[in-house]
């Protein structure tokens, strides 16, 4: 692995950089979504650019209204499916995939329904506009 994945930031970097709070950082890794990789000497949670990347994947499937069991199972099948120590074998790794597959199909489906909400949405902040005679 390269340095850069190794290297270890707290908690507040990781907020910076993935746009989440401090104290949803913490939730995720009260409900087993994301664990810190490391403890600094003084407790403090340390993660890296692997930690980093799963927390931009929930921070992704948040606004498709994933619940967190659908979350967990999500990453559990990513994580079996990358694993080099204990990798899949089998017919395991065509189940993970289909059931990889479902979560694309849904995650495909709910954006299509929010680019329809939003066409709503802007056709009616549009109609707002022109009954103020303020241009488009």
């Amino acid at each position: 692995m390269t340095d850069q994945r190794q290297r270890q930031m707290q908690i507040g970097e990781v907020a910076e950089r993935t746009g989440l709070s401090l104290r949803t950082i913490r939730h995720y890794e009260e409900v087993g979504l994301v664990v810190p990789s490391a403890r600094s000497k003084g407790g403090f949670r340390l993660y890296t650019e692997s930690d980093v990347d799963r927390l931009m994947v929930i921070r992704r499937m948040k606004p498709l209204d994933f619940s967190l069991e659908e979350m967990r199972d999500l990453l559990e099948i990513t994580d079996r499916l990358g694993s080099t120590e204990d990798p899949p074998t089998g017919a395991e790794p065509a189940r993970l995939r289909e059931r990889l597959d479902a979560y694309r199909r849904t995650a495909d489906d709910r954006c299509e329904s929010l680019r329809a909400r939003l066409e709503m949405a802007e056709d009616f902040a549009a109609t707002l506009r022109r009954r103020m005679g303020t241009p488009d």
